[in-house]
């Protein structure tokens, strides 16, 4: 059964040296990248020593920014950009094996399977406690054997797992399940001031990476259905990743170059929040919707789909936004977003109600959770 730790009242807890590990901070987007730099920033603001080591090139750059108080390393081994070749694994595994003896951490962090699997295996024999931070439902392997029986087989070489939200946890195995304390990504935004759009204009955002289970594809089939409609709307998707060309033919396609625009990640997210009128997330499932959380905090009415995990726990339906059926998600998606966007009571009644729906993923409230588990962790 995965563990809750409770999130009011801040917690004291002596300082510890703790090292965190990611496969890169270097590369564009990414929500788990994003978690990370906020957690281990705070973490060092409270006075834990903290460093952070990616594999990424040692002339590299970081996405997103990290606190001036944290160590950062980069290893420099491998290819970010690519899936791991087994002479790379090894070298990843040395390289860390190499940095927990030279650290001699407390306790060290994997950020999802590319960072804690070889970490894990780094730390055999050594006095270091792992915890594997894992942010991605395990029905994202199954098309990965490698890496499903990967993180099957090193599961008892971790002292803990942290997962974001009950659906991911109760979906992996039972040995690894019992072992997960849920802890939710953070949410940062306070609510966002109106931001620059053309005159005349109204703006739908989605935000997320360019990847098949984040439902682009039905997004743009369902924002051509209502284009004509709702001449005044604009679409405007920022991420980026392996699907993006494809979906530039899509909106080429259907003749909406004008209407839809891809801007590539961004780091200044907020400003994308605050300069628009709805958000839609058409997510097939979601670890935990962070871009949703954020969305919400910002005083924005949201749109998805009902069977995807981590939307349909953060949206409550005409609440704060709108969960829309999935057995044509097409026409669902294209009615509900048709729905919102013709009223603007509508869409400021549901904005109205989102911060205060997702109070308790503050940032504080987050790293007291990580605060308690290092605690735990450490005294077992």
């Amino acid at each position: 059964m995965a563990a809750h730790i409770g999130w009011r009242g801040v917690v004291s807890h002596p300082p510890s040296r703790l090292l965190f590990v990611i496969k890169s901070l270097g590369i564009e987007g990414g929500g788990a990248e994003r978690v990370l730099s906020d957690i281990v920033s705070e973490l060092a603001t409270r006075g834990h020593e903290v460093t952070v080591a990616s594999f990424d090139p040692a002339e590299g750059t970081d996405f997103y920014a990290i606190g001036s108080k944290v160590r950062r390393l980069r290893l420099a081994v491998g290819d970010v950009r690519a899936s791991s070749g087994p002479l790379d694994f090894l070298r990843k595994i040395h390289a860390l094996r190499r940095l927990v003896r030279a650290q001699e951490p407390d306790a060290a962090v994997g950020f999802m399977h590319s960072a804690y699997v070889p970490l894990g295996l780094a730390a055999l024999g050594t006095r270091t406690r792992i915890i594997a931070s894992e942010h991605t439902p395990i029905d994202h392997f199954g098309s990965r054997p490698l890496q499903k029986l990967l993180i099957r087989s090193t599961a008892s070489f971790y002292s803990a797992y942290t997962a974001p939200t009950d659906a991911v946890a109760r979906a992996y195995p039972p040995g690894i399940a019992r072992k997960i304390t849920v802890i939710a990504n953070p949410v940062t935004f306070a609510p966002a001031s109106s931001g620059e759009r053309a005159p005349g204009r109204r703006r739908l955002l989605t935000v997320g990476g360019l990847r098949p289970e984040k439902g682009h594809r039905t997004l743009i089939a369902a924002f051509a259905r209502i284009a004509n409609s709702r001449p005044e709307w604009v679409l405007r998707i920022v991420g980026d990743g392996p699907c993006r060309a494809a979906l530039e033919r899509q909106v080429s396609e259907l003749r909406l170059d004008d209407r839809i625009v891809f801007t590539g990640a961004v780091a200044d997210v907020g400003r994308e929040y605050g300069a628009a009128d709805l958000f839609v997330i058409p997510s097939v499932y979601e670890s935990f919707g962070l871009a949703t959380a954020e969305a919400l905090a910002s005083g924005l009415p949201v749109v998805g789909f009902a069977d995807c995990p981590g939307t349909n726990i953060l949206i409550k339906h005409e609440l704060n936004g709108l969960l829309v059926e999935s057995e044509d998600r097409v026409a669902s998606l294209a009615g509900a977003l048709e729905r919102l966007m013709s009223s603007s009571e509508q869409r400021e009644a549901l904005g109205r109600a989102g911060p205060a729906s997702v109070e308790q993923y503050s940032l504080r409230a987050v790293v007291d959770r990580w605060e308690a588990l290092l605690k735990s962790v450490l005294a077992t």
